[in-house]
């Protein structure tokens, strides 16, 4: 097995998993230390999550970083935008995190790019990737039925991007979008695939056997991966 494949917990449906991500996520902040650097994913999959963490006690949010994996190039307010979801489920459910950093969709989705890329190079403390040190304790990431992950979408450049950490993804979708590259996704301690869906089950094996024919699929993590799924993602 291949490094991607990692442990895969199967939850009865999308609400029981959501639950298990929720307690498995919590358990990881308390569990540290120091400061959390936590990578939320968009999409539909982790609302319910959100909404659980957000009314969720005894969380050490004082800890806790948010960043984002990817960002539709929309204003904050539009009804597309990853910072409007976690906005209106997380942080509006009593979250108080120690720092919140969503992707600039202001200027050109080039220059915010840059400055997003910026922004993690002094979270990470270099602009040079170190071995063994991580950017995110742990990189929360859905999975496309195309097999893409982030906005690391099929058949754009990006996907060739290896010395970027952040980059515009100008077409492949209705609206532009900014998404971490290859390997700043793969600097984090923890990965945790949140997939729910039967039109996801495909998508799901393709990955998780590292078929680099989807975008997914040549993901190389530096830390641990793991598969929250619910049955019918599972192909159960």
């Amino acid at each position: 097995m291949n490094g991607l494949a990692g442990e895969m917990s199967v939850a009865e449906d999308a609400r029981a998993l959501a639950v298990r991500a929720a307690d498995f996520i919590v358990r990881q902040i308390n569990a540290c230390e120091g400061v959390f650097r936590l990578a939320l994913s968009g999409g539909s999959t982790p609302r319910a999550l959100y909404t659980l963490l957000g009314t969720a006690r005894g969380v050490a949010w004082e800890r806790v970083e948010l960043f984002w994996g990817d960002e539709r190039f929309v204003p904050p307010t539009d009804a597309d935008s990853n910072f409007r979801l976690v906005r209106e489920t997380l942080l509006a459910g009593g979250a108080t995190p120690k720092a919140v950093y969503p992707m600039p969709t202001d200027g050109t989705p080039e220059d915010a790019a840059l400055r997003y890329q910026a922004l993690l190079q002094r979270a990470y403390g270099g602009v040079e990737w170190v071995s063994g040190r991580a950017l995110f304790d742990l990189n929360l990431l859905g999975l496309g039925e195309d097999g893409h992950t982030a906005s690391l979408l099929p058949g754009e450049p990006v996907l060739a991007e290896r010395d970027a950490w952040v980059s515009a993804v100008p077409h492949g979708r209705e609206q532009p979008r900014l998404t971490l590259t290859y390997p700043a996704l793969e600097a984090s301690r923890v990965t945790l695939f949140l997939v729910s869906g039967a039109a996801k089950a495909d998508a799901v094996r393709r990955a998780r056997a590292g078929d680099v024919s989807i975008p997914a699929g040549a993901l190389c993590p530096q830390g641990s991966t793991l598969w929250f799924v619910d049955r019918a993602a599972a192909g159960a």
